[in-house]
């Protein structure tokens, strides 16, 4: 079952602007109703807040601290444009919306308690933008889930992993956080070698190998792989270990990458990887 796509913001800019020109009209020329006038100015503000999450979206910033803050603008947006709404329907309708936020402060604090986690999260959402711990693009790990930030509200952070799950974790939960796109990582591969094998002509060959390898994927490998020497001597052979330095979203592809070209790079250098033997004598 495919997943109906939600209309575009054009399209959505093209029917406020049309709801909106219908009501004013009817309201001004034929029946001058208090509903007529709300519905105007509902599709108004819409309008309004839907032209400015199309020009924010049309920005496509190329850094993360970009993307970052157009995310969150885009989400203040929405709660807004609802607040707006909400207030300036209700001065339609008559209603004296000063008295009601003058009054609002003698229920804050009863209302503040039920509402503890949506103030958390909204002031954890803000003091994450200051402190620059995370940004949109970055990939982080937040309790066992690892995944790349596709998107920062103002209550709430979408993280997608490499299965394209995502996961929306409220702000006050995001604790404990891993950024792994600060830095460069590494990736290792591990090898067996049979113990009759010639090591020190094999050390002496592996430069000229690791930069061969390097020269075929340097779009994944930010240097030549390095040779870390004799990991540990197995039961059917020599382990060797050698490592890379990538960008964290190439965490997973590159051991396996680097694995392949290890092993046909041995066997063109006349070393085939030992498997395990049973020796059986006979009286």
């Amino acid at each position: 079952m495919k997943q109906e796509k939600a209309p575009s913001p054009i399209i959505k800019l093209v029917v406020s602007l049309l709801v909106f020109l219908v009501f004013a009209a009817l309201d001004r020329f034929v029946l001058s109703f208090t509903a007529f006038r709300v519905v105007a100015m509902a599709a108004l503000v819409l309008f309004c807040a839907w032209l400015i999450v199309w020009i924010l979206g049309a920005l496509k910033p190329k850094s993360h601290r970009g993307q970052t803050v157009v995310t969150l603008l885009r989400s203040l947006t929405h709660y807004v444009a609802a607040i707006v709404i909400l207030c300036w329907g209700l001065s339609l309708f008559g209603v004296d919306v000063n008295t009601i936020v003058a009054s609002v402060g003698v229920l804050a604090l009863v209302i503040g308690f039920g509402a503890e986690s949506l103030i958390s999260d909204v002031v954890t959402g803000f003091f994450m933008l200051f402190e620059n711990q995370y940004n949109v693009g970055d990939i982080v790990e937040v309790n066992g889930f690892r995944g790349t930030v596709k998107e920062i509200g103002i209550r709430t952070t979408a993280i997608m992993d490499t299965g394209k799950n995502v996961k929306i974790v409220n702000n006050s939960e995001m604790k404990n956080i891993l950024n792994r796109s600060d830095n460069a990582s590494v990736a290792s591969a591990v090898i067996d070698i049979p113990y009759q094998t010639d090591l020190e002509k094999l050390e002496s060959q592996l430069p000229a190998l690791m930069e061969d390898i390097y020269s075929r994927h340097r779009d994944v490998m930010l240097s030549a792989p390095r040779y870390l020497g004799v990991q540990e001597l197995g039961a059917s052979g020599i382990t060797l270990k050698f490592i890379v330095e990538i960008e964290e979203g190439n965490i997973f592809s590159v051991p396996r990458v680097l694995n392949h070209d290890l092993l046909l790079g041995f066997r063109k250098l006349g070393v085939e990887c030992p498997f395990p033997q049973l020796d059986v004598h006979s009286n």
